[in-house]
């Protein structure tokens, strides 16, 4: 009778046994490289290259002309086992573009990270990112580390703006920033929750022909059996020196910020009904104002959209009870107005009156607000110009204008610009007079206001050109040329003044800034063959090489 082996040793061949069919089953089973392709196709080339094709199946996810194009691989039943993403990336703040995107304007793909963000938050267990072993992410500042909003300082400002004291605020923000974590790098692990392994740029990232390089090398050393298997490695990390590839995981339920994505997916997830949407946005209205800021995006998106289709009965009801939550809408109306970031302000006032906090009389009343202590601020900037006249033009605030003229004695150009924006009409005559003032800070105060209210009479026209003529500093004539070069001039007597301006200008920036007038106007009036020689002979030798005043000066010689 054969000798029997212990039952311990029974236990470990059958454990090897099973690990040995596992591994060549995997290996068997052809595995799904996805690829989003919207810029440089380089690396998925190089993928495909060295990714034998009897194991891995390559899918291109992006349908030239078709927007939905992610939704569509979602309702066709993809399932990605490897996600291979390829172009430039837009990590900013949540409320900017936040998308991959392409180099070439003439692409019209590109994939906004809130659309990731809602086919991951509506994935079932069998979706399109369910499946996923690694994700490849070919893009600057993709796993950028940086918080954009969660940083325990900023934590720490909004809470004292919400009634806390400095001390206790410090304390709670030091809590509250892991579990409201939104960098680009946590974003994307949110996206691609429970992917093993997520492979991005911290910062710069190679072009495609370079980074295929890199990839080239890193498979011909065995690379590809690395992949088939599934596992995070950091081997691949060292075939992109210098260029910030890093490698992360996908959040898991245990994460101290796992809440904060079940929260963001409130927002996003398709299974969630319009009904229960708005009841979680109205319990998240209850929290403190400082989580609240960190929802204001989602906030500003849902509350912009409540308007764009119609209401159930139950929804309005929904809606209505959070219309009516005095304690709520007081809570956030004294944090809104407490905050001294106009932006920010603008947005909140936004979200306030589209969720029936305030009426059209009311949104008025707090932009008015706004600009008028703006407006009380000793030193004014162009930024706060741009405020005013971008408001006014919105919301037609010149009623603003005599409140604020009252409450302040200050008369500089700052100042004189708000009251212009706002519709003092004898305020302007200043603004074209600083337009060529020997201050830069004037000029560009006065380039912001005729940017939102442009030159259109001639008489302005030609007086701003001759007054141009006469700027001894370079930099804020350069501001002042610019300024016209947004227009199309065609008025004899002003394109006259500046092509005689340019053989004295004292740079090669000034005469740049001359000829970017000129080309963008009726310049073939101007067509001379002195002119030329003017150009030819004054102009200051580019250290760049060929520049706009060749380009003028070819277009001027065919048009004479």
């Amino acid at each position: 009778m054969p000798r029997m082996l212990p039952v311990r040793w029974c236990g470990l061949l059958a454990g090897v046994f099973a690990a040995f069919c596992a591994t060549h089953a995997f290996a068997a089973v052809q595995q799904t490289v996805c690829t989003i392709t919207v810029n440089s196709s380089n690396e998925k080339e190089a993928f495909r290259r060295y990714l034998p094709a009897d194991k891995f199946r390559f899918v291109e996810l992006v349908e030239r002309g078709r927007p939905d194009w992610l939704e569509s691989a979602r309702r066709k039943g993809i399932r990605c086992d490897i996600l291979v993403i390829s172009g430039h990336y837009d990590g900013g703040d949540y409320a900017g573009g936040n998308e991959f995107f392409s180099e070439h304007v003439d692409s019209r793909e590109y994939l906004p990270v809130d659309e990731m963000e809602r086919v991951s938050c509506s994935a079932s267990d069998d979706g399109l990112f369910s499946h996923l072993k690694a994700v490849y992410l070919f893009g600057c500042n993709t796993l950028n580390p940086v918080a954009l909003r969660s940083a325990p300082e900023e934590i720490a400002q909004t809470l004292v703006r919400s009634g806390h004291p400095p001390a206790e605020a410090e304390r709670l923000a030091r809590a509250m920033s892991p579990r409201y974590a939104d960098s680009s790098r946590d974003r994307m692990r949110h996206i691609f929750s429970g992917v093993p392994a997520i492979y991005g740029f911290s910062s710069v990232a190679p072009l495609g022909p370079t980074a295929a390089a890199y990839l080239g090398r890193y498979f011909q050393s065995g690379g590809a059996r690395e992949i088939a298997s599934g596992k995070p490695t950091s081997k691949i990390l060292g075939y992109f020196p210098g260029r910030s590839l890093t490698l992360t995981r996908g959040s898991t339920d245990a994460d101290p910020d796992a809440p904060f994505r079940r929260d963001v997916c409130q927002f996003l997830d398709d299974r969630v009904s319009p009904v229960e949407k708005a009841r979680f946005v109205h319990r998240l209205l209850g929290r403190d104002m400082a989580e609240v800021r960190l929802f204001l995006d989602r906030l500003e998106r849902y509350s912009g959209a409540l308007g764009k289709s119609a209401h159930s009965p139950e929804l309005t009801r929904a809606l209505e009870a959070i219309a009516s939550d005095e304690p709520a809408r007081t809570r956030y109306l004294r944090f809104m107005r407490a905050s001294e970031d106009p932006e920010l302000r603008i947005r909140m006032i936004g979200v306030a009156a589209n969720l029936g906090w305030l009426s059209s009389d009311d949104r008025r009343a707090e932009l008015g607000r706004l600009i008028a202590e703006r407006f009380s601020r000793a030193t004014l900037t162009a930024a706060d110009v741009d405020l005013a006249c971008t408001l006014d033009k919105a919301y037609a605030l010149d009623d603003v204008r005599q409140r604020v003229r009252a409450a302040s004695s200050v008369d500089d150009v700052g100042h004189a610009a708000m009251l212009a924006c706002l519709g003092a009409s004898d305020d302007r005559e200043r603004l074209l007079q600083a337009l060529t003032s020997p201050s830069e800070a004037e000029v560009q105060i006065a380039q912001v206001y005729l940017m939102h209210r442009p030159i259109s009479d001639v008489a302005e026209l030609r007086g701003v050109a001759a007054g141009i003529m006469r700027m001894s500093d370079a930099n804020a004539q350069v501001r002042a040329l610019d300024t016209l070069a947004d227009r199309r001039l065609s008025d004899p007597v002003a394109l006259d003044d500046l092509a005689r301006l340019f053989p004295v200008a004292r740079s090669i920036d000034v005469q740049r800034a001359i000829a970017g007038v000129l080309i963008r106007s009726d310049y073939q009036s101007l067509a001379t063959v002195e002119l030329v020689r003017t150009l030819r002979e004054h102009r200051f030798k580019s250290p760049s090489g060929r520049d706009l005043i060749d380009v003028l000066i070819n277009r001027l010689e065919a048009a004479t």
